[in-house]
């Protein structure tokens, strides 16, 4: 059994699309990012950077203590040579996939993440903070749109861990201000992505945890006002 510390973001969504891809047995662990469970100490014993997700394999290959993760690549590379699948052994094609995973970690994700920040959840508007990294999300989805040029998956022939990793990143395409039509690479892959059963029962079981999701002044206390004194306890 894995339990799955998770809350209901693109990150997070990566973790049950695999593991329901990989029919591995797990258990959901709510952590509410937005009423700060990501820094009760039982969680930051196993997530010290207090960011979801992370997971506790309590039946991990070498058949020892149970094991914790933290860093959705690192799960997702994990939960792979636990199965010996969605990433491959060779090593040419490994890191074939491997490298579009981190280009994803590296690149789509924080961009993105700092587009959806100065649109969205900003206290003031930024014109060039905004401009900035709305721009750069369109260069990476450009990037991709060639990637996927004659391609089904991102890394080749077959459906893997890189898959997993950029396409929850693409579900928020409006909040970021990206129109798929210009992207018809990524739009034919997207929509076969989210037709794939994993991806729908895991985000329908996003849809049963985060009932009522909503962005208040304490919420964004929580998720983007801290710092190294909040992390060393000196706040």
């Amino acid at each position: 059994m894995i339990d799955l510390h998770y809350w209901t973001t693109p990150n997070g969504h990566k973790i049950t699309i695999a593991l329901e891809e990989l029919g591995l047995p797990y258990r959901i662990v709510p952590v509410n990012i937005s009423q700060g469970g990501q820094f009760k100490p039982d969680f930051l014993a196993i997530a010290p950077n207090n960011r979801i997700p992370a997971i506790v394999d309590h039946d991990p290959a070498d058949g020892g203590s149970p094991i914790s993760i933290f860093e959705s690549g690192a799960i997702l590379e994990y939960l792979a040579d636990k199965t010996g699948k969605l990433l491959p052994k060779s090593p040419r094609e490994r890191f074939g996939v491997l490298q579009w995973l981190y280009w994803q970690m590296g690149g789509l994700g924080p961009m993105a993440g700092q587009n959806h920040h100065f649109s969205v959840y900003a206290p003031e508007r930024i014109p060039y903070a905004t401009e900035r990294y709305v721009k750069e999300t369109g260069r990476l989805y450009g990037v991709l749109d060639r990637r996927l040029a004659g391609r089904d998956f991102v890394a080749g022939g077959a459906f893997s861990v890189a898959d997993i990793a950029i396409y929850p990143w693409i579900v928020p395409y409006q909040r970021q201000q990206q129109r798929l039509e210009d992207f018809p690479n990524v739009a034919r892959w997207f929509a076969a992505i989210a037709a794939r059963p994993s991806v729908v029962r895991a985000y329908e079981i996003a849809a049963q945890i985060n009932t009522v999701p909503t962005v208040t002044e304490e919420s964004k206390r929580h998720l983007f006002g801290q710092s190294a004194a909040t992390v060393l306890g000196r706040a």
